[in-house]
């Protein structure tokens, strides 16, 4: 579909380059996709048919860790079947309603991820400064409604039916592997400022916020730890966060960089057909 004799306003259907550039590389690029794709479904399967069968394991941390790892199961199960299909197939069509879902289901899943690091984090630092109440502050009904919390607020943070009423104009050739929000608002012909700011108003009260409280909550743990009276049990309790720490910053690296890629960033790909 050539997006220079681009004139229909709501197309049907969008077209997503994958990486523009290494077309002839794309058969080689999927190798780590796939390769991480499939160890990541059999991981998380894995775990979360472990802390199901195992009742010691019925715990907050691990529940906490459960729900998280069925929410990377479902934003890696949204992008990279159509990522291989793309590099595989060179199927880069993709119709408008599926590719609003696509939005949806990232950005939703991708906020409730941020949200259950913050209730592991919240649970640590429970846990560590006030051991003596943990069972009674996060017990099984507590752990649901947090939950169930999270899930609310991903669900609706963002809404695919500002981006259906948009005129695109110019083009429908997204250069991503995947649709997402500020790169739909970006090919509108209109004015979008708002939708902008919204975007990232939502990113700040979500993933921001988020952020910010989990750093406070283990500079509070770290306080805390370090007036142990034992360097064995400041290692145990700090053993027990450097889970959470590295999952944490394999999960906000790339949100922060998208974030600011798309705030700040000025490089654009041109397409020819």
């Amino acid at each position: 579909m050539a997006a220079s004799n681009w004139t229909t306003p709501h197309p049907s259907t969008f077209i997503l380059l994958g990486i523009p550039g290494l077309e002839e590389a794309h058969v080689w690029i999927s190798i780590p996709f796939v390769s991480v794709y499939i160890l990541s479904v059999v991981g998380n399967c894995l775990l979360l048919a472990v802390i199901k069968s195992e009742p010691i394991l019925h715990e907050p941390m691990y529940l906490f860790l459960a729900m998280l790892a069925f929410a990377d199961l479902l934003i890696s199960t949204t992008v990279v079947p159509k990522t291989l299909c793309i590099f595989w197939f060179r199927d880069q069509a993709i119709h408008i309603d599926a590719c609003l879902t696509q939005v949806f289901l990232v950005h939703s899943v991708a906020t409730m991820e941020s949200g259950f690091m913050l209730a592991m984090a919240f649970d640590r630092y429970v846990a560590i400064c006030n051991p003596l109440r943990h069972s009674d502050i996060l017990t099984h009904q507590a752990i649901a409604k947090m939950g169930l919390g999270v899930v609310l607020r991903g669900m609706i943070v963002l809404g695919p039916s500002l981006l259906k009423q948009l005129p695109y104009c110019t083009t429908n050739v997204i250069s991503h592997t995947y649709c997402e929000f500020m790169v739909l608002v970006k090919l509108s012909c209109v004015d979008t400022a708002g939708l902008r700011t919204y975007g990232l108003l939502v990113a700040f009260l979500t993933a921001g916020l988020d952020f910010i409280l989990i750093i406070l909550s283990y500079i509070l743990i770290l306080r805390a730890v370090f007036h142990l009276p034992s360097k064995e049990a400041r290692t145990k309790s700090l053993s027990t966060c450097s889970s959470h720490v590295f999952i944490m910053m394999t999960s906000y690296t790339p949100a922060f960089f998208s974030f600011f890629s798309h705030r700040f960033g000025h490089f654009t790909c041109s397409f020819l057909p």
